[in-house]
């Protein structure tokens, strides 16, 4: 007995959608078959798509101590000045008492030299450490000149450093000499020892407060000030102790100065 099937017979395509067919009736579309294979296993190693979460914070660069030093593409100005600072330390350091008081008396930017030679004795100031390269100045400098041109940039930090050194120094000189000229101070008031670079390492110090963050900002600023007004109220040196919060002052004055081109820390 001979199977009978209801499907087409082999070789005849189903009539198009809308064909009349013999009943008088137009053919109907065929159905969608979309989902009919939704039973079908998946293929192994075909995991479905992971749902999208919320976008991964950056990771945080990891802290390198030697950041903190100068180095010669980093930090140019900070490098070669804390070499040249060097030479003149060990200069100190080696060379005879008497060479040595000659030269830091010929760079002390005393009232006499100021009125004589201001642009040279300033610049030969700036080029001794007072107690060498171990003193606390000595490691402010590198530490504070190198955060602040790591992010500020070469020009600015120099431009901080000077300004500090250079009006800081003036605004003390300036009125031992009028007092001189009153009567109110001896003459021999216009040739006081006075040379370093601790003006400028205090602006520098106010500059850098003003890149970081707040938690650390004040703090900073409240710890430096401290610690110069106390020198201040002891009277060991009061000219020096104005002179170096003249130049903090100068430096947080400097906050929109170094906050112009602000580079990555």
């Amino acid at each position: 007995m001979e199977r009978s099937t209801t499907g087409p017979s082999p070789g005849v395509s189903p009539p198009a959608p809308g064909a009349p067919l013999p009943d008088g009736t137009a053919a109907a579309a065929p159905p969608v078959l979309a989902g009919l294979l939704d039973g079908i296993p998946r293929q192994r190693g075909a995991a479905p798509p992971a749902p999208a979460g919320p976008p991964s914070r950056p990771l945080s660069r990891p802290w390198r101590p030697l950041h903190l030093l100068p180095t010669p593409a980093g930090t140019p100005f900070t490098f070669a000045y804390t070499a040249v600072l060097a030479v003149t330390s060990l200069v100190a350091a080696l060379a005879h008492p008497g060479l040595v008081h000659a030269l830091h008396q010929e760079s002390s930017t005393d009232v006499a030299h100021l009125v004589r030679a201001p642009v040279p004795v300033l610049l030969a100031s700036a080029l001794w450490v007072a107690g060498g390269l171990l003193s606390p100045y000595a490691l402010a400098f590198v530490l504070v000149l190198t955060a602040l041109e790591r992010r500020a940039g070469a020009l600015r930090a120099a431009g901080v450093f000077l300004a500090g050194h250079v009006l800081a120094t003036l605004a003390t000189e300036g009125p031992v000499g009028l007092a001189v000229l009153a009567g109110h101070l001896p003459g021999s008031s216009l040739h006081r020892m006075d040379y370093g670079i601790s003006f400028g390492v205090a602006a520098s110090t106010g500059a850098l407060a003003g890149l970081l963050r707040p938690w650390l900002r004040w703090p900073l600023l409240a710890l430096v000030a401290g610690a110069l007004v106390d020198g201040l109220l002891a009277y060991t040196d009061p000219l020096t102790d104005w002179g170096h919060l003249i130049a903090l002052a100068i430096g947080v004055s400097a906050w929109p100065f170094v906050r112009g081109r602000r580079r990555p820390a």
